[in-house]
């Protein structure tokens, strides 16, 4: 039987950032220099497969620094922790190694000098996501107030309205960080933002790409968890940009086949937390249905890469 003919256009840049890839990397070498269990706090990164994976090599994750013990060593996610977490750490001389991502640090380091310059904070992010909770937890209670929409600025009471500031959440929405970025400057016309905009680049990218892959394709997938910020907002992206059925999926088996109908164009990306074994899955799925022609659109060239913490620069030697 002949399988009907679908182009599937592929997104490039996808899947895993700098920063994914260094924090993964940092439980792996953890792992090589201390042995099972190493212990994480919080998921490394948002996606069920990569922590499943790193559970069977041995790291146990949990949620909170009370629920390791002292003698193993813990992790930090990639998403960050406030400064109460290192110091507990320290109080309880654990050894640990903060798996940050070093353009989250950089908006920690933004924070805390807008802070020292008498500046309150005003975060654009999303209540109770790890990196929004890491970022306020940098400053005392009541230094950095959240706001997640145009209506909260609005609303939003400041201590005094010429002696603020602006970071974000470095997962958003670009376009609507846009909007809420002017609502910002309309209310509090004196507030001062990042020198450089703290949504980090691949972020940027993986949105870029979706939009111009959206107005080629009957149906766009995302490739990502529930729980990942920058999935959720490629998702939306794809729908502001005009695809007409634009979904998250986990993997192959989560292909809601009856949602997308009969196609014959189909676009596929995948979140920074994503790897690209649960791409081809996707992809495969469809070709059993399909006669597939794969074309990439590609946006940007990514070169970027992290080092790992000093602390496993051995085990980094070791396996060069």
């Amino acid at each position: 039987m002949t399988k009907p003919p679908l182009t599937i256009y592929l997104a490039a840049p996808r899947g895993f950032c700098a920063g994914v890839d260094r924090a993964i990397k940092i439980v792996e070498m953890a792992l090589e220099k201390w042995g099972a269990p190493v212990y994480v706090r919080h998921e490394i990164v948002h996606n069920k497969f990569v922590v499943d994976g790193l559970r069977d090599k041995g790291a146990v994750f949990v949620e909170e620094l009370s629920d390791c013990p002292d003698d193993r060593p813990v992790i930090f996610s990639a998403h960050g922790v406030a400064k109460v977490v290192p110091a507990e750490a320290e109080r309880r001389e654990m050894v640990y190694v903060d798996a940050t991502c070093p353009l989250v640090s950089k908006v920690h380091i933004e924070a805390e000098r807008h802070s020292e310059a008498g500046l309150q904070i005003i975060m654009i992010g999303h209540a109770g996501h790890p990196e929004t909770i890491g970022t306020m937890g940098q400053l005392p209670d009541g230094e950095v107030l959240l706001v997640e929409t145009v209506e909260d600025v609005a609303t939003i009471d400041v201590r005094d309205p010429e002696q603020l500031a602006f970071v974000t959440q470095t997962t958003l929405s670009v376009d609507d960080t846009v909007d809420i970025v002017a609502a910002l400057n309309t209310r509090f016309p004196k507030i001062v933002g990042p020198h450089k905009e703290d949504i980090c680049y691949a972020t940027t990218n993986r949105q870029m790409a979706v939009k111009a892959m959206a107005e080629k394709v009957e149906a766009m997938l995302v490739v990502g968890a529930p729980n990942s910020s920058n999935s959720k907002r490629l998702v939306e992206v794809g729908a502001k940009a005009g695809c007409n059925y634009s979904q998250l999926v986990q993997r192959g088996a989560d292909i809601d086949w009856r949602a997308l109908g009969e196609l014959k164009t189909l676009g596929i990306t995948a979140g920074a937390s994503a790897p690209e074994v649960l791409v081809n899955e996707v992809i495969d799925a469809f070709r059993d249905k399909y006669d597939v022609a794969v074309e990439v659109v590609e946006t940007a060239v990514e070169t970027v890469n992290f080092k790992v913490p000093r602390v496993l620069r051995d085990v980094e030697g070791a396996r060069a």
